[in-house]
């Protein structure tokens, strides 16, 4: 094949055939003057709990922003503990610390990568008195959240959806970010609906809840002036929701493109033995492919070799949560989470945003299979 170049993610390549509308948004907004919450933020909340299937749905800065400002608003804090699982980005871990509470980490399914319920509730044995516990939907995948909702009720954990990397997925037919008691939102550029910058949303379906999600998000304030407690600065830019707006109404066709590539992807690669393909579980009957995993023998001489052959690839992630230096103090040890820890040796991400072409596809295929010598 002719040498080409493949990148993991092309954002000007997605933008580009509605850039007009997008910088339309903008103006928008710079000739209304609102730029701090205002009309454009309160229609994006609108449209994404009705897409989200949620009642509510709260603007913030971040996906980070998101997870934080839910503990706190469940009153989850100093002394408090937080099952997470082990392989995810730090974000889901960092906001529990944030918040003054304790994250205990769980191991994952080997097949979805997501947390296990039987380990969350060995886990939950060992180390009780928990308060909640986040179900992260991991590459666009659902978690198990009827396996996970059944644990957490017995022993009286709210469930928190981080669903990050998942709009758009469903779990049994059911629209992720509706089914935990608060769900989070990223709108980072690398997302399948991204902004321009940071940007993140909670939802929910309880509006005493909500109403606390909007008030921390604003220093606490429901009252100009007025703090009934503390809060942070957490709003989401009008600017930003104006692009989320002009791309919003692409995200279903961007999806589409996304199962599309993916499936060409297993097609192309299923008698690799080398390669072990994601497969989505029977639960998760909207998978969005935020990123397209596949696990490998020798990841990192693959990764190297791709990079070589123009093609842009990403290990997500390198390290599990338990064995990140900072919490080193938890006294976590290597062996202890072992399907985790496998992943980190075998993931490797492909190209899978809705701007590629079946020649690239073919084209990343083709150096894969070259590198197991399988062409």
């Amino acid at each position: 094949m002719t040498a080409r170049r493949v990148p993991l993610l092309d954002l000007a390549a997605l933008h580009a055939p509605i850039q007009r509308e997008i910088d339309a948004a903008i103006r928008a907004v710079v000739d209304s003057q609102q730029f701090i919450l205002g009309e454009a933020v309160a229609r994006l909340e609108k449209q994404l709990a009705a897409y989200c299937g949620a009642v509510y749905a709260i603007g913030c800065a971040s996906g980070s922003d998101a997870l934080y400002l839910a503990l706190v608003a469940l009153g989850i804090g100093a002394g408090d503990r937080v099952y997470v699982p082990a392989f995810t980005f730090f974000a889901t871990a960092g906001a529990v610390t944030q918040a003054g509470a304790e994250p205990v980490f769980v191991d994952i399914d080997e097949a979805t990568f997501n947390l296990d319920a039987a380990h969350l509730d060995k886990m939950i044995r060992e180390k009780p008195d928990g308060k909640a516990v986040i179900a992260v939907h991991l590459y666009g995948g659902a978690a198990d959240m009827d396996a996970i909702g059944a644990v957490a009720a017995r022993h009286g954990l709210v469930v928190i959806e981080d669903g990050a990397q998942s709009i758009g997925g469903e779990y049994n037919d059911r629209r992720l970010l509706s089914i935990g008691r608060i769900g989070c939102l990223s709108f980072f550029p690398t997302k399948n609906l991204g902004c321009f910058g940071d940007g993140g949303m909670l939802t929910a379906n309880d509006a005493e809840l909500a109403e606390r999600l909007r008030a921390l998000r604003v220093h606490g304030s429901r009252e100009r002036y007025r703090h009934d407690e503390v809060g942070v600065n957490s709003r989401l830019d009008a600017l930003q929701a104006a692009v989320l707006l002009a791309k919003a109404p692409y995200l279903d066709e961007w999806t589409q493109a996304r199962q599309r590539n993916a499936a060409l992807y297993t097609g192309l690669l299923e008698d690799v033995a080398e390669v072990e393909l994601p497969r989505a579980a029977a639960y998760q009957t909207r998978h969005v492919f935020n990123q397209y995993v596949i696990r490998c023998q020798r990841r990192d001489e693959l990764k190297a070799h791709l990079a070589g052959q123009g093609v842009g690839s990403e290990i997500y992630y390198p390290i599990p949560l338990h064995l990140q230096p900072c919490y080193e103090g938890l006294g976590y040890r290597e062996g202890q989470l072992p399907a985790s820890e496998q992943a980190c040796r075998e993931v490797l991400a492909l190209p899978v945003h809705s701007a590629l072409t079946g020649a690239d596809i073919e084209y990343v295929c083709g150096r894969l299979r070259e590198f197991y010598g399988t062409v």
